[in-house]
């Protein structure tokens, strides 16, 4: 395994994400509708970015509670801003690290969507969400897989060989932990779950229009745009709009394709 990605590193402009981040947000809604949530469950949502997901999975629960955890001080203050306990009492956010849970059979479910992927190492993920769950919990996660984005990733590849850009890229390795079912699978028997479901999943991300898509490159793409000094930003995220254009051009309606790949597990914790 490699090194564990330090997310923490990452300056989250909070919002800016909060206003392309619908995709993510359609792919938690199927998830949750998976949950089969009874309303009275304790559930810890890992990797909550800007709260709204998690607000809408506390609407399901009048009579459990959620609690949403992030490493970036950004993003949980922007949740705690835009979802008070004043208005959602069984709601609470907090800053931590996935690959640090201090938990201890508090939850009956453990979800995460569209975070976890941010990590290399899972190991001590998995580890901490197994202790969090009680003897009876489930965990439902999706996250980016292998292959996820590749047409995004190829023209990245492409333009950190070259000149200006490659002095910004030295000893750069790729970011984030995007993992086949058969790479992972050894990985949550190692923990003893028990693997209800493992699967790749093919999306696609319609972007709107191209500015929709270079917001979605600004937020998505962080560890790529933190290694680009602040003058040449929009210059690195033009190009790389304009070389996936090129490949991939726009629909009729001016639409911007993507094409993607999710891991999807749910696991229960063995007796």
């Amino acid at each position: 395994m490699n090194e564990q990605s330090n997310i923490a590193e990452y300056e989250w402009n909070a919002s800016d994400y909060a206003r392309h981040s619908a995709p993510q947000q359609e792919w938690a809604r199927e998830l949750i509708d998976k949950l089969r949530l009874k309303g009275n469950e304790h559930l810890l949502d890992i990797g909550c970015g800007d709260g709204k997901v998690t607000a809408e999975i506390a609407k399901h629960l009048n009579k459990g509670r959620v609690v949403g955890i992030d490493n970036s001080e950004n993003m949980i203050a922007l949740a705690i801003q835009e979802f008070p306990v004043s208005q959602y009492p069984n709601l609470f956010f907090r800053q931590a690290d996935a690959s640090e849970l201090s938990f201890h059979q508090e939850f009956d479910i453990v979800f995460s969507n569209a975070a976890l992927h941010w990590v290399i190492d899972h190991r001590p993920v998995l580890r901490g969400i197994y202790k969090a769950l009680k003897p009876d919990g489930k965990a439902i996660v999706q996250m980016g897989g292998k292959g996820n984005a590749a047409n995004v990733v190829e023209i990245l590849n492409e333009i950190l060989r070259e000149s200006p850009w490659n002095e910004y890229f030295k000893d750069f390795s790729f970011p984030y932990g995007f993992y086949s079912p058969k790479e992972y699978e050894p990985w949550l028997q190692e923990v003893k779950f028990k693997v209800q479901r493992l699967e790749l999943k093919p999306k696609t991300i319609v972007h709107e229009d191209i500015e929709k898509f270079k917001g979605w490159i600004r937020t998505t793409w962080l560890p790529y745009l933190c290694r680009i000094p602040e003058n040449l930003k929009n210059r690195f995220i033009d190009l790389i709009t304009r070389r996936y254009i090129e490949k991939h051009p726009p629909g009729s309606n001016g639409e911007i394709k993507t094409a993607m790949q999710r891991l999807e597990f749910i696991v229960g914790k063995e007796q």
